[in-house]
């Protein structure tokens, strides 16, 4: 930003100065629910214009300002009241933390004058958000408010990004102070990610290099790393030139389109073909994943004696769950654009290795037919992401919820697309994300594109509130219920590790979603007939009048709830390596 010439030094209270120092970053919509210790903020966003939401729960709040960091690649804003305020957004900021979401997170705090005479609402919050969030900042002093607006921004934006609580104390918030208008300059970098770029050593990416050059059948591993640095044109640079397939986490889904003829899809606890070319691999090159349980089921996916390069902007997480042999550390894209000119003119013959993606991927889903197809009822959500994968605009965004949404669409749901077009909340997998992850997403990509969430009916019931937040926010994204009355993957896996009947505490009282969404001023369409998805998932996305919430009624059936078996329920005896 700018300074005005001849602006002159403003009195202000530092909730105002709070206020300004967001304006001047520019950034985007805000989440909150209000209290009294930052009702001067709150003053000063309605007199300057900023835009901001009231939600109905501080975690939603949060989720919303998660997503649309993710989509728009800059600093997501959420603030909360004293307390309780503060402490709902605990689940939301670990999220933020793990997924490498850029967020800063404005909490009110005691008056300095008073705290810990037992002051209304007061807790130990700084302690309790602490560990969930990149770095908590206090000011406590006004004069020094926009100086640690921009050290929030810098931290939550540098190297991999995250969340930054910043706790505004009642008697700075309501104080005064006079600002030069200089103040409240920052610089550009601190408003986007990735801030800045850091490129691995020139020596270890020679080695990566010589590792690629004798590979045969190397297959790249591609985390949420790629979305953070935005690596889309080198990942697929490098995958087309070395003739290398790609295969994904969920996190990492859109790395380049899944419709790509070198995409070998999801790998992990849940998978098409990657696994088995992980298993066939002679060179693996993981790009910005952290390789964690779901990743490497349960630490047991890759092979003990294929090389491993690594590429990852934290340093401490190269080598964290498996062998490292070449470590590079640093920025996705450019160590991607360092090992494709350094593997120039070097590779092997893998026309053959390359091009047994395709094939493999049509008899996967030639395989996966029936259930991509069914018209069993009530309805399977096979149908249900294969109608999705026909009918979602190229530039759409789909959101998938914590727990089983999260591995139907992982697996299933195809991007037309590199990019940031799939939203799932990995870092922490809370349920209750599809809302108000909607919401956040919508704002981000504006009413044109189109936004759909997936969740099931237990996490919907956690956020459903949120609706009238959609309603006011002038959103209109389509959220899908998977209506089977349960907690989906935790019946499941009761089923799978106990047998049929041992249900406890996973049954929930079967809901008329659609009808509670007319009643909030929603549209609402009930769904029991697998042949009329697609009619409703068109309605749905033609609506951009008012949210639609589509209600599923899907299987009942536990033995069909997942996409497939889940390793962690695999009986395994003693000597065996899980597959």
């Amino acid at each position: 930003m700018e300074t005005r010439p001849n602006a002159a030094p403003a009195r202000m209270t530092g909730g105002e100065a709070l206020a300004r120092s967001l304006a001047a970053a520019r950034l985007g919509p805000m989440f909150g629910m209000g209290g009294f210790q930052l009702l001067p903020f709150y003053e000063a966003v309605r007199a300057l214009g900023l835009t901001h939401f009231l939600v109905n729960d501080e975690r939603t709040g949060c989720f919303a300002a998660d997503a649309w960091a993710r989509i728009a690649n800059r600093p997501g804003v959420c603030d909360a009241t004293l307390g309780p305020g503060a402490t709902n957004l605990a689940t939301a900021l670990v999220e933020a933390l793990n997924a490498g979401t850029p967020l800063l997170a404005i909490i009110g705090g005691a008056h300095r004058d008073h705290a810990g005479r037992n002051m209304t609402q007061e807790a130990r919050q700084a302690e309790i958000l602490r560990p969930a969030a990149k770095e908590l900042i206090r000011i406590e002093s006004i004069r020094r408010v926009p100086e640690l607006v921009r050290r929030a921004l810098s931290v939550a934006t540098a190297g991999r990004p995250g969340p930054v609580v910043l706790e505004v104390p009642e008697d700075v918030a309501h104080g005064e102070h006079t600002f030069g208008p200089e103040e409240f300059d920052l610089p550009e970098r601190l408003t986007r990610i990735p801030a800045m770029r850091a490129r691995p050593d020139a020596r270890d990416v020679e080695r990566a290099a010589a590792l690629l050059a004798r590979a045969r059948r190397p297959l790249l591993l591609a985390g949420g790393g790629v979305h953070l640095s935005q690596a889309y044109a080198a990942c697929q640079r490098l995958v087309e030139e070395q003739a290398i397939p790609l295969a994904h986490t969920m996190s990492g889904k859109g790395a380049i389109a899944c419709t790509h003829p070198l995409n070998a899809g999801l790998f992990g606890r849940y998978a098409r073909i990657a696994n088995d070319l992980i298993a066939e691999a002679d060179l693996l090159l993981v790009v910005g994943c952290k390789l964690g349980e779901i990743a490497t089921r349960r630490y047991q996916l890759l092979p003990p004696e294929v090389p491993v390069i690594q590429l990852d902007i934290v340093a401490e997480e190269i080598g964290r769950t498996a062998r490292c042999d070449v470590a590079l550390w640093g920025d996705c894209a450019a160590g991607l654009e360092d090992i494709a000119e350094a593997a120039r003119g070097t590779r092997h013959d893998r026309a053959g290795w390359a091009a047994q993606v395709a094939p493999r991927m049509a008899a996967w889903r030639e395989g996966a037919r029936e259930r991509l197809e069914s018209a069993e009822r009530p309805i399977g959500l096979g149908r249900v992401i294969a109608e999705l994968n026909r009918l979602m605009p190229e530039d759409s965004v789909l959101v998938g919820d914590g727990g089983f949404a999260g591995h139907w669409t992982a697996l299933l749901y195809e991007t037309k697309r590199a990019g940031r077009h799939y939203v799932a909340d990995r870092g922490l997998a809370a349920i209750g994300y599809g809302l108000p992850g909607a919401i956040g997403a919508q704002l981000a990509v504006g009413a044109r594109r189109r936004v759909v969430a997936l969740t099931g009916d237990g996490g919907f019931n956690m956020t459903l509130g949120e609706l009238e937040t959609a309603r006011r926010a002038g959103t209109a994204p389509v959220i899908l219920v998977v209506n089977n009355a349960a907690s989906g993957y935790v019946k499941a896996l009761q089923h799978a590790m106990y047998g049929a009947g041992s249900y406890q505490s996973s049954d929930l009282v079967e809901m008329d979603y659609a009808a509670i969404a007319r009643a909030m001023g929603c549209a609402g369409i009930r769904v029991e007939d697998p042949d009329r998805v697609a009619d409703a998932l068109r309605a749905g996305l033609a609506n951009t009048d008012t949210p639609t919430v589509i209600d599923l009624i899907v299987t009942r059936d536990p033995a069909r709830m997942l996409p497939a078996a889940d390793s962690r329920t695999l009986r395994v005896e003693k000597g065996d390596r899980p597959a």
